[in-house]
């Protein structure tokens, strides 16, 4: 089950740091997906540097006001179908973006997600989060190395797991790429630049 503090406050303000010191990987003219975008700091974050965004959320307050950046979609990700399938294929995006959000059944679907060159960005709280504040349920938390390992299939470029004091919180984020060529690329290895 998702938690958040409010409809309206999860989302608000500057994009995560960690977004914004890897939204450099997302492929030029790519598009991005934010799960559970709240009202879009996100997606104004991507649709400044001139990609097209698609947020989902369940809060249709949130999604009134993330609508200025881009296509939104009202959905409950955890009692309902994806949304966003072709057919049988999950639509794909040059990034999806994951913060402060945690449905496990969705990991997979994420990935699936990901077009091929596209990469992943994901941040939210973690195991010890419970001794600061909330959210403090294990479901909301995730286990140590627990996105490495959901994530397994995608090309590892970043992961951190451990502490930050401002606001105090325990996070895991990781940033993963699916291998794959971008339309006219060369076909040599792509550099993540770190």
């Amino acid at each position: 089950m998702h938690q958040s503090p409010s409809p309206l406050s999860h989302g608000q303000g500057t994009a995560s740091a960690w977004v914004q010191r890897w939204s450099h990987l997302v492929p030029p003219g790519g598009t991005v997906l934010d799960i559970a975008c709240g009202p879009g700091r996100h997606l104004q974050w991507f649709a400044d540097r001139g990609h097209a965004v698609t947020g989902l959320d369940r809060c249709p307050e949130a999604l009134a006001t993330a609508a200025r950046f881009g296509e939104v979609i009202l959905a409950d990700l955890e009692n309902g179908p994806w949304p966003l399938m072709s057919g049988t294929q999950a639509r794909q995006f040059g990034a999806v973006i994951v913060t402060n959000y945690l449905w496990r059944p969705l990991f997979s679907v994420m990935a699936d997600s990901v077009a091929p060159g596209g990469v992943l960005i994901y941040e939210t709280f973690a195991q010890g989060n419970e001794t600061v504040g909330k959210p403090s349920r294990p479901d909301f938390l995730l286990q140590p190395g627990e996105l490495l390992s959901a994530f397994k299939r995608l090309h590892l470029i970043a992961f951190e797991q451990g502490f930050l004091d401002n606001p105090p919180r325990f996070i895991q984020r990781l940033v993963a790429a699916r291998p794959g060529l971008q339309a006219g690329i060369d076909p040599a290895p792509r550099r993540y630049a770190l």
